[in-house]
Parts: structure tokens; C-alpha cells; sequence
């Protein structure tokens, strides 16, 4: 109970922390919960989706679901686009890139990644709400996203000399995330939930291998802008094969 009450504090702002009283560690052992954690706020969001839909214009409800998303998380991997758009984008080398990670001043490469994004999702979202069983891409959408963040950190190093709640975060974490997130894509009984996951390991794939060209790792920033690129991709694919039926 208390590793799962440290994996909602650390990805959301429900004040669980009061609960319980958990450090660094205990947040690296709770990493294996990022993926049930992620299922939670998709339901959350799917709960006030179904709601907003008999009041308002669907493409408004798709602005407050951004909005909702970025309150619940405390915009925590908006910010960590935005970061890692600027260090990527205007660092010439890896000592750039970090440097300009730490700099949490959005510059143009951030402010365009993160418009980028938002506009996405919010297409996305008015495309999804318009057709008949969204319930489940709405749902599996944030748990693929953190399900993505344990693929990296179980496969790649933290990019910086100083110490990093990642560290503690390995192939334990992944196992039990992954058994997390196939459960939630058994329960959906979609095809389709299953290509989102693949996916989701293209995009972990190709980004990581980026990372690991540019700054020989990971930062909190680059596990942030993959967990964003991958609910981009998993909407995507719920687009672009349709709904699961």
C-alpha cells in the first residue's frame, strides 16, 4: 500500500503524501504501480468525459480534458517536453543539452512542442469522442504513457553525475508494470489496444536510441517527452485502426 500511495504522489497532485511518509527510495520501488496509476487517471478522465459530453460541444470537452490531465499531474511531463524539446533543440552538444535542460525557461523548440502536443490530443480527443467505444483509448492512453517511462529507465542510464530517483527504478519495476498494463489490455479485449502497445515500443525505441546518441541516457525531462510522444502515438493508433469494438 505505501509503494502505491508513493507512485500517486510522485505522478499526481491528489494529496495521498499526508497519508504516509515515503523518500526517494520509496518512490523507486513504487515504479512497478506507474502504469496502474496511469489506468487510474484515465479512468478519472473517462468518468468526466462521459459526463462533460451531456452538457457541452464535444471539441470543449476535449480542451478540458487537456486541462484536466495537466491539473491532475501538475503538468509534470508537459514540463518535461518542453525541457527536453529546448536541450535537444538548441544544445550542440551533450554537455549543451543537459545544461539547457536545467534551465526551466520554455524556449521556441519547448513552446512549439508543447502547442504541438496540446493540439494533438485535443484532435485527437474531439476525433475519439465523436465515434462510439472511446471508453477504453481514453483509459489505456495514461498507462501506456507511464508504462513507457519504465521501458527507459530499465534499459538505459541516468544521463547526469548526480544521483536520480531513476536509478532505483530497473527490470523489476518493468516486470511488474508490464504485468500491470497486459492485464488492463486483456481486460479490454482489443486488437487494436494491442498495436498501441507496439507502439509505444517503436516510439520508446527510437527515442531512447536518441537519447542515448545525444546525451548517453536519461533525464527526468527525456522520460517526460517520451511519455508524452507515447499517448501521442497510442492515439494515434486508436485513430488510425479505429475504435476497439
Amino acid at each position: 500500500m505505501k509503494s502505491l500511495v508513493a507512485a500517486i504522489a510522485f505522478l499526481t497532485r491528489a494529496p495521498v503524501g499526508k497519508m504516509v511518509t515515503f523518500d526517494s527510495s520509496d518512490v523507486a520501488r513504487s515504479a512497478g504501480w506507474f502504469p496502474l496509476v496511469g489506468i487510474l487517471l484515465g479512468g478519472v478522465y473517462s468518468l468526466a468525459a462521459a459526463f462533460l459530453k451531456s452538457h457541452l460541444p464535444v471539441a470543449v470537452v476535449a480542451v478540458l480534458l487537456v486541462i484536466l490531465d495537466a491539473i491532475a499531474t501538475g503538468a509534470l511531463h508537459f514540463d518535461g517536453l518542453a525541457d527536453a524539446a529546448d536541450g535537444f533543440g538548441g544544445g550542440r552538444n551533450r554537455e549543451d543539452v543537459l545544461r539547457i535542460m536545467r534551465d526551466h525557461a520554455i524556449g521556441s523548440y519547448g513552446g512549439l512542442a508543447l502547442a504541438a502536443v496540446v493540439v494533438l490530443k485535443v484532435t485527437a480527443y474531439v476525433a475519439l469522442l465523436n465515434r462510439s467505444n472511446w471508453i477504453a483509448a481514453l483509459i489505456l492512453t495514461p498507462g501506456m504513457g507511464r508504462w513507457a517511462i519504465l521501458l527507459l529507465t530499465a534499459t538505459l542510464p541516468y544521463a547526469r553525475p548526480s544521483e536520480s530517483v531513476t536509478e532505483g527504478m530497473g527490470k523489476r519495476s518493468l516486470i511488474w508494470g508490464t504485468v500491470a498494463i497486459s492485464a488492463a489490455l486483456v481486460a479490454a479485449s482489443s486488437l487494436r489496444a494491442c498495436m498501441a502497445m507496439v507502439s509505444v515500443v517503436v516510439v520508446t525505441t527510437l527515442f531512447g536510441s536518441y537519447c542515448r546518441r545525444r546525451i548517453a541516457g536519461i533525464t527526468g525531462d527525456t522520460l517526460g517527452a517520451n511519455l508524452q510522444l507515447c499517448e501521442g502515438a497510442v492515439l494515434l493508433t486508436f485513430l488510425w485502426s479505429g475504435l476497439p469494438q
